[in-house]
């Protein structure tokens, strides 16, 4: 279904993949796809911008922009379970937006999907967003911004949080599968993560990752308070 973008061979994703903390993991999701079918509608998008956010007691240093920064709640569950499912959330009570879980079992994680090109179904991606957003000024907008791309793919919250892209397992009419380029990309960029507010948005966490000079990825900005911490 999805082929080998920018010359490289692509693989399926295993959980042995997700098992590194975000940060480690996150570079190797550039170039590779994620595949969803959603009421018999096949989307593929090759991933091109991401960002690692580590939970409660994960790494050497706590994340204060992320969603288990406190522990495990309800709205996070996802993100402490098994490497490889997809954490969906509402963002702004309008957004649902896609993460792929990494890490160990119990140890929350989250590598979030920030923009990607898409290659299959565009059709498909292009009504979606403009059902929920409007209209779509060029195909490189279609999964920009992670807003964005949670409608291209068709994944909601809270419908769909928990979808495991690994065994590709139907979830609520759902299904989505993770490919992995066989040999990593080497031309990549890294920096803040964009619009995050306070120190966890500067360039004490890195923690954003984007293919160099690729179109689809979204436009830098900083969030509240981040230029000046």
């Amino acid at each position: 279904m999805s082929g080998a973008p920018m010359g490289g061979a692509l693989r399926p994703a295993t959980r042995a993949d997700l098992l590194g903390l975000p940060v480690e993991v996150a570079p190797r999701l550039l170039g590779g796809t994620l595949t969803t079918v959603v009421s018999g509608e096949v989307v593929v998008i090759r991933l091109t911008e991401v960002e690692a956010y580590h939970g409660a007691g994960t790494g050497d240093r706590p994340d204060p922009a992320s969603h288990a920064r406190m522990g495990r709640t309800a709205r996070n569950a996802t993100m402490w379970g098994e490497p490889g499912h997809l954490y969906v959330y509402l963002s702004h009570g309008i957004h649902s937006c896609v993460n792929v879980v990494s890490g160990p079992e119990g140890v929350a994680g989250g590598i979030l999907l920030r923009a990607g090109e898409v290659i299959e179904g565009r059709d498909a991606a292009t009504r979606r967003r403009r059902e929920r957003r409007g209209a779509v000024r060029a195909d490189r907008d279609l999964a920009r911004g992670p807003g964005r791309f949670g409608d291209a793919v068709g994944l909601r919250h809270p419908v769909h949080d928990g979808i495991d892209a690994i065994t590709g397992a139907d979830h609520a009419g759902a299904t989505a599968r993770l490919e992995l380029r066989a040999e990593p990309l080497e031309r990549l960029a890294s920096g803040p993560r964009v619009g995050v507010a306070g120190t966890a948005g500067t360039d004490a966490f890195p923690w954003r990752f984007w293919i160099e000079r690729d179109p689809t990825v979204s436009a830098f900005r900083w969030g509240r308070g981040a230029r000046d911490a």
